[in-house]
């Protein structure tokens, strides 16, 4: 297998750690085809005509919500997309006192990224690279070898330039506060005065927790708190959008801590806050925003303390026409179910080779030694509902690091599977077929 260290190397530290890769996805990709198609058919859609959606996947624990969100975030970086995420804590909420809301925004800005700067806190690196293509875009216009920064003619066509960039943000609300504060970030860069750029990257990233901080340092007299967030985060989505970006990806996933909130008029709240957001994407009020969230099937459908308890989202979000054979992927709620037996094995196979590369030896254990393996868990009494796909993966990369380490240790004892029989019918010997297509690239 050819596959870069660097995906390698995160999507074996990630997996043995319990957690989703960052990067590499495609390599470990199994079962997941037609939601896969449809995530890229959503952002197409965003990135041409700046629509905007929203999706919930919804899944018992270890059926590949964090996973979805991931391909969601990678697909996105690679077609141009600005991506944030965010989990959901008791103190990070859509709705809540004490800053618990702004603290779930200021966690969205901290991990905000684009291709160039993956892994978060690409806000400068926007702004520059905005404010340096306006500046190359005024040079090629008055006919300059480049930037001339105390020219009155070049600083006056540059401002002008990202004036019409910003005036079409005060149509949204907060859009005004968050075009002044642009205009002193730019001051700072063309000044090179980084305690300016500074104080307006706090206020952006909902750091000012007190108005007369935010005018004694910037002259503005509103800050971004749990009241109007959201709206700043529209505007963001614009913004983004008007510089060329292809859109704003939000992913908030352990929606089920909003479920475990225990005041109901707090809860209540919070899901109030969804059927905002949702009303406001499926009404048009917001451009070129994809927003996913992930939770359990409780915090879906559980009609006391769910999302199903709020009567309004309910009949927003119960499906309609499904069955086993076909299910309707447009729709916002993806329900995702534990991949089978069968691509497990595929998964499995395809980490073996992922592990060998990394490290540099030819795979030492046989596609029939690994289905043997996983045949072990399988036949545990009630191991179909009760299997975390998570726990074999890391006992998986522990024994083939094992093996790496120890050559001479026995593939057998060391799994545990001497005694096993490979009689399961659930796991196919002719799945080796669709590993091998895998390979050659036609999965």
């Amino acid at each position: 297998m050819k596959i870069k260290r660097r995906d390698s190397a995160d999507i074996l530290n990630a997996l043995a750690g319990g957690v989703v890769p960052s990067r590499g996805l495609q390599y470990i990709i199994v079962g997941r085809e037609a939601e896969m198609r449809q995530i890229k058919e959503d952002l197409k859609d965003i990135k041409e005509n700046g629509s905007s959606l929203i999706k919930f996947f919804i899944g018992a624990y270890g059926t590949g919500k964090s996973f979805m969100q991931n391909f969601v975030r990678q697909i996105g970086l690679d077609v141009g997309f600005v991506v944030a995420k965010a989990d959901f804590t008791p103190h990070r909420r859509l709705y809540g006192n004490d800053n618990q809301a702004v603290a779930l925004y200021s966690e969205l800005m901290r991990n905000l990224s684009t291709k160039s700067v993956p892994h978060g806190n690409a806000l400068p690196a926007i702004l520059d690279q905005w404010i340096t293509n306006i500046q190359n875009q005024v040079v090629q216009k008055l006919g300059y070898d480049g930037p001339i920064l105390n020219d009155p003619t070049f600083i006056q066509a540059v401002e002008k330039e990202i004036i019409d960039v910003v005036s079409h943000l005060d149509e949204l609300t907060g859009g005004y506060d968050f075009a002044k504060v642009l205009g002193i970030y730019y001051r700072g860069f063309v000044e090179q005065d980084r305690e300016k750029q500074r104080r307006a990257l706090r206020w952006i990233r909902g750091e000012y927790l007190a108005k007369t901080d935010a005018i004694r340092d910037l002259g503005i007299r509103e800050i971004i708190n749990d009241n109007n967030y959201y709206g700043y985060l529209k505007v963001l989505s614009k913004f983004v959008r008007q510089i060329g970006y292809s859109g704003l990806i939000i992913n908030l996933d352990e929606a089920v801590n909003l479920y475990k909130i225990t005041h109901r008029e707090a809860r209540e709240k919070n899901y109030e806050y969804i059927l905002m957001i949702y009303n406001d994407i499926l009404q048009g009020a917001v451009e070129g925003l994809y927003i996913t969230f992930s939770g359990t099937p409780e915090f879906l459908e559980d009609e006391r303390r769910g999302l199903y308890s709020y009567k309004a989202l309910e009949r927003r979000l119960k499906p309609g026409v499904q069955s086993d054979e076909y299910r309707d992927l447009k729709q916002p709620v993806i329900k995702l179910t534990p991949i089978t037996p069968n691509e497990t094995l595929v998964l499995l196979l395809n980490i073996r080779d992922i592990h060998a590369a990394h490290y540099g030896y030819e795979p030492m254990i046989t596609d029939e030694e690994i289905r043997d393996f996983l045949i072990h868990f399988y036949e545990r009494p009630g191991a179909e509902k009760q299997i975390i796909l998570g726990d074999v993966i890391r006992q998986f990369i522990s024994s083939l690091n094992i093996l790496v380490e120890n050559p001479t240790a026995d593939w057998k004892e060391l799994f545990d599977a001497s005694n096993v029989t490979p009689q399961d019918d659930k796991i196919d010997r002719k799945v080796v077929n669709i590993h091998d297509r895998f390979q050659r690239g036609n999965f």
